[in-house]
């Protein structure tokens, strides 16, 4: 009977004794666990596992008992993986650990990203263990992305050098060897001086050479994998080559073993498959390095240094050293070190690195500048409002990166195909020499190895494990260009199959920054009395209207009055006590939920609505005192986005919590079919699920806090990068100009990357798929073609190179609208849908 594996795993929601004893009973049903220990003060649970319990059983349970178990996610830098059996590996190596619930490893990023039960499992062990089956891995951290680059470059040249000095051996053995069969004259001139068994023990040594130098990488890597059982591409050259080499070595030293009739050498297939498969990996890595070039181009704008104002004095500090409320002085032309606030001054800042958008955007005292972007001529001071890891460049590169790691369910495809390709090669490979050597025409064994190492030379599946990675890398480094974030790697693929844009309308169809239009007042009450009391609740909400409320004030010079039992209520409005009296501003259904008559106002607040104004109303002392009209600009290039998104076959939805009359003045300047108004914030979900009720895949764009629900619970959340926090960390998608244009664009960008997915795996699979019967000699018998090892190498590395090559195409990807582009094929058929949260 097996000895018990001990398992410890941290537990969430432990608060007392009971708990201890619930999680212990719940964990003692399951089957094969035994031996349970929970620790309140430490919040770990030991127990021992036998039989076929797994930790993905107990973590199941611990979810189901209320106690989840405490997860975390890692990624590693993985070196030496060379193809798609290299990444199954690694794969299959990580999941087998206990603790660990999934791991993703990605080729072209060269990295595995593991969750896994925090306790159960330490990174660290992880790391030693994939090192040890011959992956050097390393946890991952913010640095080592500038590192990979450097260690990329310098893959690159050393597979040069490498490449140069094989093929200084090599050639000379294709020369003697090749030139001796296709110019009779030379083959005669080789007999009368060095002779046939020089020719061929010189042939020897510069294959030797080729093979224990350049070529020694393929033999460390590969003979250990197949001793293993889980051989790779390097196994396939390593069996390929070794087979050629030895029955040349055979017919070099022991001509008598070998009947002269099949008597030859291949050793400068041997040196020329070398040299090929090299000439590969070297065009691999060199468009590796620039499949990452969007994360060194982040990095770089990234500063060393920053001159803060301490003490009256300007000093320059290390980045890492700045602190929240620092004043950071820009000079002209000069890199923002960090986000922040404009205290003093006034310039142009060029933001195109981060939002896309060409045009520099002028900063003023209060105005927001972001780290990573370019001052023009003035001076500026500001104070820091994020720093290290929290900067907005910060979380760029973070999502840039997680999106180039991602897996598309796509390739779940290819990793069961990859998972028993190189094997099933193998078997092929040696029953085309069995069939060759029992069925084939003389000389049999010459076409039986030429076969057999055609078949393994030519099936290395480098190009299908690069397939699907690298054009997720390009395609998000060209969105990230283009200003659109993928913070999921998956929503590239879920992108390419919406039917439905649902849009907010608030800070997406309009600027997001409402102004007072009208204010009228019953009679007995002061309109300036009224202003006042309503910019003093108001300046305690964070809604927009709420700010036009308090700018109007402001403008008029109408002081605010302290406030008291302040409260916002979600989708109706906000209250709060004022001289003593309750004051409440807000929609209709806040004053006929307090019970307060509004119809000496409802024909202004129709009136109002009939112009497009978002109408409001306001209570003191529990009685009607005026109605308010608020009109938000609508942004410029909303129509020709909407007309390009009709182009593109897509309905589209406006969803808000404006009256129907008000909506619908909206819907006809902006060229809207459908209007769903009267939402409430918490009613954007089921307008969402009415929206995707008949099967319909509905992406929805919003920016505000109360747009997060929607923006998560919708198939794509798209979020306006000037929006708030929560709705960004909601969202799959972050538009930084917070341009509905972007959304075009993101589209665009999907629709593309996937095209190039398609097209990468297409080649990758039809070429194996073609061309393995080739190598095996199914055209001998009708044609008598019989695919050469070097043949069969240089189609392996240019199937590879093919697979990058197309995948870097995704870099000339350009917007569909740009600055100053107009309407785009205005013809359509489809509907438009548009959403706002409530009214506060």
């Amino acid at each position: 009977m097996p000895s018990p594996k001990p398992l410890v795993l941290s537990i969430e929601c432990l608060s007392c004794a009971s708990c201890v004893g619930r999680v212990e009973r719940g964990l003692s049903q399951l089957d094969g666990v035994s031996n349970v220990a929970v620790n309140l003060a430490t919040e770990r649970a030991h127990l021992d596992r036998t039989g076929d319990a797994q930790p993905q059983d107990v973590v199941q349970k611990l979810a189901e008992l209320g106690y989840p178990a405490r997860t975390n996610t890692i990624t590693f830098s993985v070196q030496s993986m060379s193809c798609a059996s290299c990444t199954g590996r690694v794969a299959r190596l990580l999941q087998a650990q206990d603790g660990v619930l999934t791991a993703d490893v990605n080729l072209a990023t060269e990295t595995a990203t593991v969750a896994f039960i925090e306790g159960a499992v330490e990174p660290d062990s992880l790391a030693h263990i994939v090192s040890e089956a011959g992956f050097p891995a390393e946890i991952k951290d913010g640095s080592q992305s500038q590192d990979q680059a450097e260690r990329r470059a310098e893959e690159a040249t050393e597979l040069s050098r490498k490449l140069l000095i094989a093929s200084v051996f090599a050639l000379p053995v294709f020369i003697m060897e090749m030139g001796s069969h296709a110019f009779p004259p030379f083959h005669h001139l080789i007999h009368e001086t060095i002779g046939q068994k020089a020719s061929w023990v010189l042939q020897f040594v510069l294959t030797t050479v080729v093979l224990f130098g350049p070529g020694r990488m393929f033999y460390q890597k590969g003979i250990p994998a197949l001793v293993k059982g889980a051989p790779d591409m390097n196994s396939l050259v390593a069996v390929g080559t070794s087979a050629a080499c030895l029955y040349s070595v055979v017919a070099t030293f022991f001509p008598a073993l070998i009947p002269a009739a099949v008597r030859a050498v291949y050793f400068e297939a041997t040196a020329v498959i070398v040299v090929l498969i090299l000439l590969g990996r070297f065009l691999e890595a060199r468009a590796k390095g620039k499949t990452g070039a969007a994360i060194q181009k982040l990095l770089g704008l990234q500063v060393k240094t920053a001159n803060v104002l301490r003490n009256g004095e300007i000093a320059s500090v290390p980045i890492d050293a700045l602190a929240l409320g620092d004043v950071v002085v820009v000079k002209p032309g000069e890199r923002v070190a960090v986000d922040g606030e404009v205290l003093s001054g006034q310039s142009h800042i060029d933001e195109s690195m981060i939002t896309g958008e060409p045009v520099p955007v002028e900063k003023g005292v209060g105005s927001p500048v972001t780290g990573g972007t370019v001052n023009g001529a003035g001076s500026l001071q500001f104070k820091a409002t994020r720093v290290g890891s929290e900067t907005t460049l910060a979380q760029i590169i973070k999502m840039v990166e997680e999106a180039q790691g991602a897996k598309l369910s796509i390739q779940g495809l290819v990793d069961k195909i990859t998972l028993w390709f190189v094997p099933a090669v193998m078997m092929v490979a040696a029953l085309t020499v069995f069939v060759w050597l029992i069925f084939g025409p003389d000389p049999a064994p010459t076409l039986a190895l030429v076969a057999g190492v055609s078949v393994l030379i030519i099936a290395c599946p480098c190009a299908m494990g690069l397939a699907t990675p690298t054009s997720i890398m390009v395609g998000t480094r060209r969105a990230a260009e283009l200003g659109v974030l993928f913070r999921k790697g998956d929503a590239l693929q879920q992108l390419n199959d919406i039917d439905v844009i649902a849009l907010d309308k608030t800070g997406t169809i309009t600027e997001g920054r409402p102004e007072l239009t009208d204010l009228g007042v019953v009679d007995g009450f002061d309109r300036t009395e009224v202003l006042c009391k309503i910019s003093s609740v108001e300046v305690l909400s964070e809604h927009p209207i709420a700010d036009a409320l308090v700018r109007a004030a402001e403008r008029e010079q109408v002081e605010r009055k302290a406030v008291s039992d302040f409260e916002a209520i979600a989708g109706h409005g906000v209250g709060g006590s004022v001289d003593g009296e309750k004051v409440l501003v807000g929609a209709d259904r806040l004053m006929a939920l307090q019970g307060i008559d509004v119809t000496a106002l409802q024909a202004v607040e129709r009136e109002l609505a009939e112009r497009g104004r978002t109408a409001l109303y306001a209570a003191i002392g529990g009685k009607i005192a005026a109605v308010i009209g608020v009109s938000d600009p609508i942004k410029a290039h909303i129509a020709t986005a909407i007309k390009a998104l009709h182009a593109q076959g897509l309905k589209v939805a406006m969803i808000t919590g404006d009256k129907q009359a008000t909506a619908d003045v909206i819907a006809q300047e902006i060229g809207v079919d459908t209007v769903i108004a009267g939402v409430l914030p918490e009613g954007k979900v089921k307008a969402l699920e009415s929206l995707s009720g008949d099967g319909a895949r509905v992406a929805f764009v919003g920016d505000g806090i109360n747009d997060a629900p929607a923006l998560a619970s919708a198939d794509v959340g798209i979020a306006i990068g000037t929006g708030t926090d929560v709705a960004i960390e909601s969202a799959d998608v972050v538009l930084m100009s917070g341009d509905l244009r972007g959304v075009v664009n993101a589209l665009e960008v999907s629709r593309r990357t996937m095209r190039n997915i398609k097209e990468n795996l297409f080649w990758a699979f039809a070429y194996n798929t073609a061309l393995i019967p080739v190598a095996a000699g199914v055209l001998y018998p009708a044609f008598g073609v019989l695919l050469s090892p070097v043949l069969a190498a240089g189609a392996m590395a240019l199937s590879s190179v093919f697979v990058l090559t197309n995948a870097l195409r995704l870099c000339r990807i350009t917007p569909i609208l740009s600055e100053q582009e107009a309407v785009v094929h205005p013809k359509s058929t489809s509907k438009l849908v548009v959403a706002e949260g409530g009214v506060s």
